[in-house]
């Protein structure tokens, strides 16, 4: 099982994730919503589409855009469509490491 854990709290948490460039990219369905929060920030991969954001918060801590996902991927990249990735001291552990994309 792989985990995304934040502040001693599982934010999400699959059997399975989709790894792209060394991230894992966590299915939809995995996340604990209460921990987030749509961010209006947006980047541009030229590879992958343009990035969306969320802001994650925990036990009162917030750290803005810490999760990022595509909710729009380009062809080369829809195994990871509207799967989230993480990064600014979310960590990410577990077994089960899933597949690449």
């Amino acid at each position: 099982m792989m985990r995304a854990m934040w502040n001693g709290t599982v934010i999400a948490e699959a059997p399975r994730t989709v790894v792209v460039e060394g991230n894992h990219y966590f299915p939809p369905e995995s996340l604990r919503r209460d921990y987030f929060v749509e961010s209006r920030t947006k980047s541009l991969c030229f590879w992958k589409g343009v990035a969306r954001y969320y802001t994650v918060s925990v036990g009162g801590q917030t750290k803005a855009d810490a999760a990022w996902y595509y909710p729009k991927p380009s062809p080369l990249a829809r195994k990871i469509k509207n799967h989230v990735a993480f990064w600014q001291g979310i960590v990410v552990e577990g077994s089960g490491a899933g597949s690449a994309a």
